[in-house]
């Protein structure tokens, strides 16, 4: 019986893992209200600079990115969803591109937590605008 359960919870520990996200749900402009370094909580930003540098991300229906950062566009490119990743592409100019992931953690119609993926991670709370 133990083990029938055990078989059952790492089943449903592992569907759960591989859930996809649809694009649709991405769609918008996520203001940041939090900016966290989990390895080294001393480096997260605090509420007043979050609030100061007005960060977001804004994902469109034609799959470009743009991250805005202190009023100024910080990066743009494109993106594709593989499961809970965000595969992104950004565009450094003159024909030179860089790819890494974004590890979506929470997603709901209103909030976003998202990480890099990084050997020193940074995690990102986001709320949703409204249009």
């Amino acid at each position: 019986m133990n083990r029938l359960f055990l078989l059952l919870s790492l089943f449903i520990l592992a569907s759960g893992c591989r859930k996809s996200i649809g694009p649709e749900k991405l769609y918008g402009t996520w203001k940041y209200i939090k900016v966290e370094s989990p390895q080294n909580p001393q480096e997260s930003l605090t509420e007043v600079e979050v609030a100061r540098e007005n960060p977001s991300i804004s994902f469109n229906p034609d799959k470009k990115l743009t991250i805005m950062w202190g009023g100024r566009e910080l990066s743009k490119g494109e993106y594709r969803l593989e499961g809970k990743l965000i595969r992104y592409k950004e565009d450094l100019g003159n024909g030179k591109f860089r790819e890494f992931p974004f590890l979506i953690s929470r997603l709901s119609a209103s909030e976003l937590v998202f990480e890099t993926m990084e050997q020193e991670p940074v995690r990102i709370t986001a709320r949703k605008e409204t249009e």
